[in-house]
């Protein structure tokens, strides 16, 4: 890997350590200080050291910002105050009479603020009903200016392949966006496969303990860095010094933390596809899972996010309210089990009938395994599976 800023190569492991250059000049301390100010005294007129106002720059949210471009190999990164304030000024790199095309099961927050917000300022989108080309080929109309992806898409873990579709966008002119929070720049690079944009929940895996709220987004053009640093400062939705800390703290450690959780997953899907009990599992790290060959082109591994279903004869109240150790709860990637209901929960401002359509069922499970014992996670999801029958 290539650090942007010194021009030495160091691996992937190596740089979630040492990137975004984080030892403070002044002091030489080998963690960035958490430079808690709103302003900085300037030398004169027209002379600052590198920063104005907090909103506009801060060196610990700079370091942050350079860390995540060099984890995704990209031009500029940008931290903002959540993943969808993140979410919210890419899109503000659009105008009135474009439209985004999204993938078919997007995040439930990424819907409602292109249906509820952008709509009423001319930004349409079209949900992608396939993750075939040429399919997309033939719904870019004029009017697509963007693609929105996510792989494995949220809730039902659907594989797009995001380098043909790249092609396919680029060959019309349409700019990609990919929505890296399930894999993390550890498992999965959408730039190198042809992505224009990468978009991270920091709240997930990359802050890795349930403690903060951010969001990520990293480019590769000098254009986009250049619109994008504009509406982080004209919009100020930033990333706070203390959270920036918490975030960078964070990244050291998500190789190993992910290895564990990849792991857990891996053989907590195993657990539920032989089970009886079970109807459905949607894991892109089974051989079984229709994404497979795709996701293995072009991610290190399946990821740690799985979604189930229960047979008939369950009552998910009951299953929910009989597990002991997994926490039902909002979000993922904590080192903390955590399980929740999408029609209810993170995709309850889908309407039904789409939710429906594109298959988030009313049954539909989603874990995200921690890092515990998963001997203990699976002890936990087999005692709620046998108390919900009914």
């Amino acid at each position: 890997m290539n650090n942007l800023r010194t021009g030495e190569k160091y691996s992937l492991n190596t740089t979630l350590i040492h990137g975004g250059n984080q030892i403070d000049e002044r002091t030489g301390a080998v963690n960035v200080p958490i430079y808690q100010t709103s302003t900085y005294k300037q030398d004169g007129i027209g002379k600052n050291r590198g920063f104005e106002y907090s909103r506009t720059g801060n060196p610990t949210r700079k370091v942050l910002e350079d860390l995540i471009a060099d984890l995704e190999g990209g031009l500029a990164g940008f931290a903002f105050a959540s993943g969808m304030a993140a979410i919210t000024t890419v899109l503000s790199l659009y105008k009135s009479g474009d439209r985004i095309i999204i993938s078919h099961n997007v995040y439930g927050g990424t819907y409602r603020v292109l249906d509820k917000v952008f709509k009423n300022f001319g930004i349409n989108y079209t949900i992608l009903e396939s993750e075939d080309p040429e399919y997309l080929s033939k719904v870019i109309t004029d009017d697509v200016k963007a693609l929105l992806l996510e792989s494995p898409a949220n809730p039902l873990m659907s594989i797009t392949d995001i380098r043909a579709f790249s092609k396919v966008a680029h060959e019309k002119g349409v700019k990609v966006i990919v929505d890296n929070t399930f894999m993390t720049p550890y498992l999965q690079r959408p730039l190198e496969l042809g992505a224009d944009i990468v978009i991270h929940s920091g709240t997930k895996y990359l802050g890795g303990h349930s403690d903060l709220v951010a969001g990520l987004v990293v480019v590769n053009d000098k254009e986009d860095a250049e619109r994008l640093a504009f509406l982080q400062n004209a919009t100020g939705g930033v990333l706070q010094p203390f959270d920036s800390f918490l975030l960078i703290r964070g990244i050291k450690t998500l190789s190993v933390r992910l290895d564990r959780h990849v792991e857990n997953a891996y053989r907590i899907a195993r657990y539920l596809e032989s089970n009886d009990d079970v109807s459905k599992v949607y894991y892109p790290g089974l051989e079984t899972d229709p994404g497979y060959a795709v996701n293995s082109k072009q991610a290190k591994n399946g990821g740690a996010m799985i979604s189930f279903e229960l047979k008939d004869g369950h009552d998910l109240n009951r299953f929910f309210e009989s597990l002991e150790l997994i926490n039902l709860a909002e979000s993922l990637g904590g080192v903390e089990s955590l399980i929740c209901h999408p029609s209810t929960m993170t995709h309850a401002s889908i309407p039904e009938n789409i939710r429906k359509a594109v298959g988030i069922t009313d049954g539909l499970i989603r874990l995200s395994p921690g890092i515990e014992d998963v001997e203990d996670i699976i002890n936990d999801l087999d005692h709620a599976i046998r108390e919900s029958r009914v």
